[in-house]
């Protein structure tokens, strides 16, 4: 007899910066801007077969207490620019850029995007965000921003004449669109589309790119993100690092699918997870305690914290105790960063954690935020991967590796080959598009 068939697990690469995630102190950290360092990234997970690479955006460096962030990137290139550097050097990995939908228009993004598809012959993906920050407006001419009533998501169904998709949804629908103007035998057509946030008409200037439309990736939590996600998605990027949040969050939205006609295929669910490996449980266990205290210095434990409390908390001493003042909900101590939940609840569960295990500052704060969600022997990592995706905990992992640029090397040198012997991941790419290294299928062209 046959064995069955082992369900595909999906993997990709996210240039690690703009968070506490990334170790600056090791001497194997190399430039965050340099071409070599995306370069490098990138040729690992091809090499490992992965199906896309992932770019994240930040719009304005971010600023603690009047000052610049100190673990925000600086310089940064601009996403697309970088990815279609990046084709040059690739042949099948997929490109993803993060593009805000705020801060631009749908016409001049679905050119660039349409561009990168072509230049890569046909890899390419746009994780769609918003913006409600004034602060990061303030670098547009524009100068406003987005009430979070408009963040992406859909408020009703528009195939069901409920409330309209906000800016976000129409701003993706607008593009495909566009993409579409073009007929599958090269002939174009002009658009018009008239919307609550979008009048605009033409004639699109790039012809249908290889995969129809770019892949479509979003990121959110929330109840209007997971309907934005079935609506709209193809790739779900999300936080559920835990095995049980994971099966709940999958079927969650799996379940949202049938009302917009779609297939439970049809949308990938790929966390954002970090990993640490050891030649054995136990070693693996010490490097990621040891990464934790490198990541969280005493003086980025002082910045965690004032994130939380919104208050300078400069005069304390990282080794102490919590603050017993209470944090301040309205304060604008920091600029271009999202404030965790409810302060004053955070707060509290941050005490609560603090007194039960007698933890000080920079304890509670590594405790809390961020840890690894793998650890272990590549075998025993490989082992729980395949559970997560086996048990519709996940479709495959977004990899947020620590090192900048070497930190995938490992994952793909002892890990992917584990993966591959247990048939859970592809050893060869069969395809050559994202779209069908992710399974999806290719959107209808308009005759």
């Amino acid at each position: 007899m046959t064995a069955p068939t082992r369900k595909q697990m999906h993997l990709a690469a996210h240039f690690p910066g703009v968070n506490h995630t990334t170790v600056w102190t090791d001497p194997r950290s190399k430039s965050q801007i340099d071409f070599s360092s995306f370069e490098h990234l990138a040729r690992t997970a091809e090499r490992g077969r992965f199906d896309f690479f992932f770019l994240a955006e930040g719009l304005r460096l971010r600023e603690h207490n009047g000052r610049i962030h100190d673990l925000d990137v600086v310089g940064r290139p601009e996403s697309l620019t970088v990815l279609s550097a990046l084709a040059a050097v690739t042949d099948r990995l997929g490109l993803a850029a993060t593009v805000n939908a705020t801060f631009n228009e749908p016409y001049e993004l679905a050119r660039r995007l349409a561009s990168l598809d072509h230049l890569s012959d046909g890899r390419a993906a746009w994780n769609v965000v918003t913006s409600s920050d004034a602060f990061t407006g303030e670098n547009f001419r524009r100068g406003g921003y987005l009430d979070r009533a408009d963040l992406p998501q859909v408020l009703g169904s528009a195939r069901t004449g409920g409330t309209p998709y906000t800016r976000a949804a129409e701003f993706v629908a607008t593009a495909r669109e566009l993409w579409d103007t073009w007929t599958p035998d090269g002939t174009p057509r002009p658009f018009r589309h008239q919307g609550q946030h979008f009048t605009i008409e033409g004639e699109f200037t790039v012809p249908r790119s290889p995969q129809g439309h770019p892949v479509v990736i979003q990121a959110g939590d929330s109840p209007e993100g997971r309907e934005f996600a079935a609506s709209a998605a193809d790739v779900v990027f999300t936080r559920h690092g835990t095995l049980e949040a994971g099966r709940t969050f999958y079927t969650d939205v799996k379940a949202r699918l049938a009302k917009y006609g779609r297939q439970p295929d049809d949308l990938k669910i790929m966390p954002g997870v970090t990993f640490v490996l050891g030649d054995s449980d136990a070693e693996a266990q010490e490097s990621a305690a040891e990464i934790r205290r490198q990541q969280i210095s005493p003086q980025n434990a002082i910045l965690a914290l004032e994130q939380v409390w919104g208050r300078d908390l400069s005069s304390y001493d990282p080794d102490g105790p919590l603050p017993e003042i209470d944090p301040d909900p309205d304060s604008g101590l920091v600029q271009g960063r999202v404030r965790i939940g409810d302060p004053l609840a955070v707060a509290a569960r941050w005490r609560a954690l603090s007194e039960a295990k007698g933890l000080s500052i920079r304890q509670t704060v590594i405790e809390t935020t961020g840890r690894q969600s793998f650890i272990g022997s590549p075998e025993t990592v490989a082992s729980e991967l395949i559970e997560f995706v086996s048990t519709d905990a996940a479709d495959g992992f977004i990899l947020v590796p620590h090192l900048t640029p070497g930190g995938l090397d490992d994952f793909v040198d002892r890990v992917v080959p584990l993966l591959q012997e247990r048939g859970a991941f592809r050893s060869e790419y069969t395809g050559s598009t994202l779209r069908s290294h992710l399974g999806l299928a290719d959107p209808v062209g308009k005759d």
